[in-house]
């Protein structure tokens, strides 16, 4: 129960924080033994379950906005800026929804358990996402979007299937490369996981014996997403104060020191 408890905090932290949810998950996992008493068959499961925890506190959080956004989307199309940013999320969405269903297999079966390229696109992204960040010096909102912008976040997204890249990385630096402000790029990342991991989540619902996995063990999942749930909710909060003073350094400082020892740890 503590390893579960600790595995949605853990998540719950870094879904929001620019650090990759799935890259700590499998490295606290795989190198410190964190949720080791958890079985094989419900790991990539239980992954999920935290995963819908977060999206949870998004819904919650944002609740007003969301609401707005899908019923000016669908009664006025792109008639509102709200509507426009309906329909942009999307076609952001697209990308990695298609890249996700032709590739899940291999991203399963090999890239989550590369820790070596996990630790190196720990380090590269947060490299990037600083550099990017402080050299972006246009300012726009999240309402200057173009169709086109959205498409390249969206594609942009699809580097997040490789654990360590980070989903809110990944689209918060394509964000500020564009020139979108810190705190709109964290909305549109924050909004765009939405219909992302509720897809993922359906997606994987299908399956042959996932819904067994959960009967099982229900325990074990409430825990889970609960946990990940209240702590999301904190970090989307202290994300977009936090945001609004201070750039990125501290998680590229983060993102490497924590790549630099999984290296050195499968390596020494």
């Amino acid at each position: 129960m503590l390893d579960i408890i600790l595995l949605g905090i853990i998540q719950g932290i870094a879904e929001f924080l620019p650090i990759s949810s799935s890259a700590h998950l499998i490295i606290f996992r795989e190198i410190f033994g964190l949720g080791s008493s958890i079985g094989s068959n419900i790991e990539l499961a239980f992954d999920l379950s935290l995963h819908f925890g977060t999206l949870l506190a998004i819904i919650i959080y944002f609740f007003n906005e969301l609401w707005k956004i899908l019923t000016e989307g669908i009664t006025k199309g792109n008639k509102t800026k709200d509507g426009k940013l309906f329909w942009f999320l999307i076609l952001a969405t697209i990308p990695a929804g298609i890249v996700g269903v032709l590739f899940e297999d291999i991203v399963e079966s090999f890239f989550r358990h590369q820790l070596w390229l996990i630790a190196l696109a720990l380090i590269i992204m947060g490299i990037i996402i600083y550099l990017v960040d402080k050299k972006s010096k246009i300012d726009k909102g999240i309402q200057d979007l173009k169709w086109y912008q959205a498409l390249i976040i969206g594609c942009a997204q699809v580097f997040a299937l490789i654990p360590g890249f980070s989903r809110s990385g990944t689209t918060i630096t394509a964000s500020r490369a564009l020139g979108i402000n810190r705190e709109d790029s964290a909305k549109f990342s924050f909004y765009l996981s939405v219909p992302v991991v509720a897809g993922a989540t359906l997606f994987s619902l299908i399956k042959d014996n996932t819904l067994a996995i959960i009967s099982e063990n229900l325990i074990i999942f409430g825990v889970g997403i609960l946990i990940s749930f209240i702590v999301g909710l904190l970090c989307i909060s202290f994300l977009l104060k936090y945001i609004k003073r201070n750039d990125f350094k501290i998680f590229m400082i983060y993102r490497t020191v924590l790549g630099l020892i999984v290296l050195i740890m499968l390596f020494k």
